[in-house]
Parts: structure tokens; C-alpha cells; sequence
């Protein structure tokens, strides 16, 4: 047991400075980066803000890679000083140095799916307010609740609220829809009620509508008028309502089972957010194997190989694993995979391949 919290004490040790050294040199990048987009729109102390709640979603998304490299550098450090070689004549195996580094990754995989990804997501979601308000953006506010979908959408003729019953699977079609414009002075225009709009380019297309104007000292009800179609402009877009809704990993892990009955209910399809959601609940187990795979390729003692080329081939295994995950997420987002099976599919058969590569070079 003693030997166990040594090993895991040994592996959170170096996980906490890869970590940090991968928070540091990707927090340089994105500062850079950040610093050609704004250094002449804002101060530095703004851009600073901006790149410190930008970073945790790239440094969340390079967590496997980040694990592997963690397992490889305890099992070089420990074999180098012929540590597990001590462990192995004292009668204990590979697969035992393993428990306490598999035991800690369980739970760091856990934290990161219950305590960290909030946190990504909220400092995503104000990541974006601030680069669109320092970008002098009109922004088109887009949110769904029990009364429906709710849009809002500014131009150079005003604001304009939107409601709407439901939609299609994409968000091009509203139905039940309701408007409210906006004088660009904060006034009320007029007041639209359609059976359904649908956008067209910079344009929606109302039909079957019936418009109230709201002028002081005019009678609304009187001065309604009918029509069977109607054009009212828009800066909306399909792809910005899909990427509102669509980008699950702005919404908080803890918030996603609402926000997939909310989509349902409205009319979107909510498949992208139901594979995050057990990819999520997947990724310790995906992490464990990232864990096994760069132990398997380190494990041996120092002279036998080279550690260097070791940890080349884990890396580089890592990295396509990651892709296959990644991909087999797309074809289930798509409809070409049960979401079950793309969620938990990669991180077995992973954390198998891990083990077939472990038990061939320990084991024989």
C-alpha cells in the first residue's frame, strides 16, 4: 500500500508540472495571438484578461496528451533509478506499479468533468462577450427557454426580439414566430405575428403575417395589416443559430441534460449535445488508457531502449487515438454512428490496446 501512494504521489508530481508548462506555453501563443487582433483596439491588461479565459479550453482539449506525457515521465524517472526494478525483485508486477497512477487519473478525470468543465465553459462563454463587445460586434442574443426559442438580432434599423414556438432541425425555420422591432433609439416599431419565417440569405420570410404598428396616438388594432408574405432583414445566420446551440462544450457539464431536453423541445436536433455529453462521461476512462499506453512504452529499464523513441511512438499513438475518438464523435453527430458506440467505443478499445501492448512487453 506504502509503494501505491508512492507512486501516485510520484505521478501527480509530474502531471502538475507538465500541466503547468503546457498552461504557460499555450497561454504565450494565444497571447500573441490575441495581441495582433486587439494591441490597437484595447489595452494589454484587456488582452491579458482575454487570453487568461481563452486558454483553459485548449489546455481542456490537450488534457490526453498531456496525461501521456505525465505516465511516460514517471515511468523514465522511476526506471532510470532502478525504482520499479526494486519493485519487480520484491515479487510485484508491472500491472501493480500501475494501480496508484490508474487510481490518481480516475480521479483527476473525474474532477475534470465535474469541476473543470464548468469552469471551461463559463470562461469560453465570457471569452466570446468580451471579443465581441471589444470587436464592436452587434450581437444576436439567442436563447431557449420554457416559452420557446428566443432570438434577438440588431441592424442598422434597430433591434428586433424573436420568438419562436419551435423550429426546424437546423434553426432556418421558425414557427409560431413573434417580433417585436425596435426604433434605434430603444422605441417600439411594430409588433409581427407569422405562422412561420424562414431565413433567406440576410432576410426573413414571414408567412401569413399580421403587423401592428406601435406609434403613439395611432390605434394598433386598427392600422393592423395582413399579408401573405413578408421580408424583414436580418444579421442572423443558419450557421451562427447552430453555433449558439451547437457548440456543447460552451455549456456546462452539469447544465447539458437540460439544455438536450430544451433543444428537443424546441426543435433542434440535439444530437451533437448527447455525444459530448457521454464523451464526457467517457473521458476518464480515456484518460486511464492514455495513462497505460505511455507506461507501456516506458516501462522497461533505461538501458534496454531507447527512452527517446519510447516516448515518440506513445505520443504519436496518443495523437491517433485522439484522432479515431474524434472522428468516430463527427460520424455519430452526423447520424453514421450510435452515440453510445462513438462515445465509448474509442476509450475501450484504447485502454485495451494499452493493455495488449503492456502485457506483450512486460509479460512476454
Amino acid at each position: 500500500m506504502i509503494l501505491h501512494f508512492y507512486f501516485a504521489r510520484r505521478f501527480t508530481a509530474f502531471f502538475i508540472r507538465v500541466f503547468v508548462l503546457f498552461f504557460l506555453f499555450l497561454f504565450l501563443i494565444d497571447l500573441v495571438s490575441q495581441l495582433r487582433s486587439f494591441s490597437s483596439i484595447i489595452s494589454f491588461r484587456e488582452v491579458f484578461i482575454l487570453t487568461l479565459l481563452n486558454t483553459p479550453e485548449v489546455l481542456y482539449q490537450m488534457m490526453p496528451l498531456i496525461m501521456i506525457i505525465s505516465a511516460a515521465a514517471v515511468y523514465i524517472s522511476l526506471s532510470r533509478s532502478n525504482e520499479l526494478v526494486i519493485s519487480r525483485n520484491t515479487g510485484r508486477s508491472a500491472m501493480q506499479a500501475l494501480i496508484g497512477p490508474m487510481v490518481v487519473t480516475i480521479f483527476l478525470g473525474g474532477m475534470l468533468v465535474t469541476v473543470f468543465n464548468p469552469i471551461v465553459s463559463a470562461t469560453s462563454a465570457l471569452y466570446l462577450d468580451l471579443k465581441d463587445s471589444y470587436s464592436n460586434q452587434r450581437r444576436s442574443v439567442i436563447s431557449i427557454g420554457a416559452e420557446g426559442l428566443w432570438l434577438r438580432q440588431g441592424t442598422e434599423n434597430g433591434q428586433t426580439v424573436i420568438r419562436a414556438e419551435r423550429t426546424n432541425f437546423d434553426g432556418s425555420v421558425l414557427y409560431g414566430v413573434s417580433m417585436l422591432e425596435h426604433h434605434p433609439d430603444g422605441g417600439p416599431k411594430r409588433r409581427i405575428e407569422a405562422n412561420s419565417a424562414s431565413l433567406q440569405g440576410s432576410e426573413w420570410w414571414l408567412n401569413k403575417t399580421k403587423v401592428w404598428p406601435l406609434i403613439s396616438g395611432i390605434n394598433a388594432e386598427e392600422n393592423a395589416q395582413e399579408h401573405e408574405w413578408l421580408r424583414v432583414p436580418s444579421n442572423l445566420t443558419t450557421d451562427q443559430i447552430q453555433d449558439r446551440f451547437g457548440k456543447p462544450s460552451t455549456v456546462s457539464f452539469w447544465a447539458l441534460p437540460v439544455m438536450i431536453n430544451q433543444l428537443k423541445s424546441a426543435g433542434f436536433s440535439a444530437r451533437r449535445h448527447e455525444v459530448w455529453y457521454q464523451t464526457e462521461i467517457a473521458r476518464p476512462l480515456f484518460l486511464v488508457a492514455m495513462v497505460l499506453i505511455g507506461a507501456a512504452f516506458t516501462m522497461g529499464h533505461s538501458r534496454q531502449r531507447s527512452m527517446g523513441l519510447g516516448v515518440l511512438m506513445a505520443i504519436l499513438l496518443g495523437f491517433g487515438l485522439f484522432y479515431v475518438r474524434n472522428f468516430a464523435q463527427i460520424l455519430a453527430e452526423n447520424g453514421q454512428l450510435p452515440v453510445t458506440l462513438a462515445a465509448w467505443a474509442p476509450p475501450l478499445a484504447a485502454l485495451f490496446l494499452g493493455l495488449g501492448i503492456l502485457f506483450q512487453a512486460e509479460e512476454g
